[in-house]
């Protein structure tokens, strides 16, 4: 889950932050201070808004001692505060690596950077890996993350680089290309639907054998990008077809697809803490119950209602599944779904924090932990301040991420309902990354999500009652739009 590929988030009733692809709107609501967990320290009060609308903390402002440890951070959206304000709390300073397309003024720079390296590292990741080591030479540093999922491999293989802690490229590889995933959680024992893999998409015939429908998906994927159910052997060429083109266009490049057996019953994301193996659950959340064909993300609500039993089989298996891909540190964001509405079968694990830091907020509201900052700790080689391989922490509260569907194609005229959310108390803040005068695309094209709604309740079944609320009150309004016509007639 993020902002997805044409995502931007800015900050309203402030300055607009420096902005992915040029412009962004994330409002955060000043709030007072949730718990923390026990040596995880406060959220403090009155301090959640967004770093436009409170002092701004530079490289000059920033008090760095010997001490202080340093971390790179590669191509986090400098817009989405969550893990910025963490690494600030935990006294960890930041080397961000924006993304090449995101305008990164230095003097606007996010809580805790301290620099600013601009490299590409899906261009050109050999030089990338270089220019790290010089500066690693020149002025250390003590870690390196991501929350951006295709950069885990890069992250995973600068750590062994430079000899920084990491969970190792074979590790990332796992965690990253969900051919491997599949067969290594298979290898396990664990729940894994039928599936087939095909490096060559040619071959899409090796699946007809499987038990319909299916679910074509790439390998490299991310943000359910290109990931669509087939409904019969008929039809499982033409979506493979479809699922191709879309990681040719999307991701500029097609290296292979999975196609597994549908699991019917809800959706559940997890968020998990590893360290020298041990793992502890923090969250358990709801992430509805979607059909297909294009599975697109629409809510989040944590705690999950679930028996007790039902949690436990869901930790036995998210543990499990650290061990089986050889994650042995730092944050994950699993997603499974609960076949016939009891058993566990993983979707996927990411080894990073979600949501581009959507799970930092959800899960340090629903804890009192702060998720992020125990995971930057891990990622600098310093023992997190709580940690226990038992039971799921108590709920202090309930957190939710209404994801606005885009609800139809076209150019956007018209979006109802975001403003009056900015001044609703549930609501701590509204990410927006579409506009109108954007063009949305009928899917398998994913443009990116409207936006997100995060909002804070006394337990989930407000935050359900909430999310009802919303469903009537956010609109998107389109005209038709001519672009791909006049591309025609230029072609022509």
């Amino acid at each position: 889950m993020g902002p997805g590929p044409g995502g931007r988030a800015r900050t309203a009733r402030a300055p607009a932050a420096p902005a992915l692809r040029g412009r962004s709107v994330a409002h955060h609501r000043r709030r007072p201070a949730c718990r923390a967990g026990p040596g995880t320290g406060t959220h403090p009060a009155g301090n959640r808004g967004s770093h436009q609308t409170r002092n701004i903390v530079t490289a000059k402002d920033l008090v760095m001692t010997t001490n202080t440890p340093t971390l790179v951070l590669v191509y986090q959206r400098t817009s989405l505060p969550w893990v910025f304000e963490s690494a600030q709390r935990a006294g960890i300073g930041l080397v961000l690596i924006p993304r090449p397309d995101e305008a990164v003024s230095e003097d606007r720079l996010p809580p805790a950077v301290v620099d600013v390296l601009r490299l590409d590292i899906e261009a050109d990741p050999a030089g990338a890996l270089d220019a790290l080591r010089r500066r690693h030479e020149e002025n250390a540093f003590q870690g390196i993350a991501t929350l951006y999922d295709p950069a885990v491999p890069f992250v995973a293989e600068a750590a062994e680089l430079l000899g920084l802690p990491g969970i190792g490229r074979d590790a990332a590889l796992g965690a990253q290309d969900k051919r491997v995933m599949r067969e290594r959680l298979a290898a396990a024992g664990l729940h894994v639907p039928g599936f087939v893999r095909l490096d060559d998409t040619d071959d899409w015939t090796k699946a007809a054998h499987l038990a319909f429908p299916v679910v074509v998906k790439p390998a490299h994927g991310f943000s359910s990008l290109g990931v669509t159910k087939a409904e019969s052997p008929q039809s499982l060429r033409s979506v493979v077809d479809e699922v191709r083109e879309t990681c040719r266009s999307k991701l500029g490049r097609v290296d292979g697809l999975v196609v597994e057996e549908y699991l019917d019953g809800p959706e559940f994301a997890v968020e998990s803490l590893a360290h020298a193996g041990d793992v502890q659950i923090l969250t358990i959340g709801y992430k509805g119950d979607p059909q297909g064909p294009h599975f697109e993300e629409g809510v989040y609500r944590a705690p999950a209602r679930l028996p007790e039993a039902v949690q436990e089989d869901i930790r036995r298996e998210v543990t499990a599944a650290h061990k089986a891909l050889g994650i042995t540190d730092g944050p994950t964001h699993t997603e499974l779904r609960l076949r016939g509405g009891v058993t566990p079968y993983l979707l996927e694990m990411g080894a990073r924090i979600g949501g581009s830091g959507v799970s930092q907020y959800i899960a340090s509201r629903v804890t009192g932990i702060d998720f992020a900052a125990q995971a930057l700790r891990i990622a600098v080689g310093i023992a997190p301040e709580s940690l226990s391989a038992g039971p799921l922490p108590t709920a202090v509260a309930a957190a939710a991420n209404y994801i606005v569907p885009c609800g139809g194609s076209g150019r956007i005229t018209a979006i109802h309902g975001l403003d009056e959310l900015r001044d609703d108390p549930r609501v701590d803040h509204v990410v927006q990354m579409l506009f109108p005068g954007d063009v949305v695309r009928p899917y398998p094209d994913f443009t990116g999500y409207p936006a997100f709604v995060l909002s804070r309740h006394a337990n989930t079944a407000e935050a359900e009652e909430f999310h009802q609320f919303l469903e009537r009150a956010i609109r998107i309004d389109y005209a038709a739009d001519d672009t791909d016509h006049r591309d025609e007639e230029q072609q022509a």
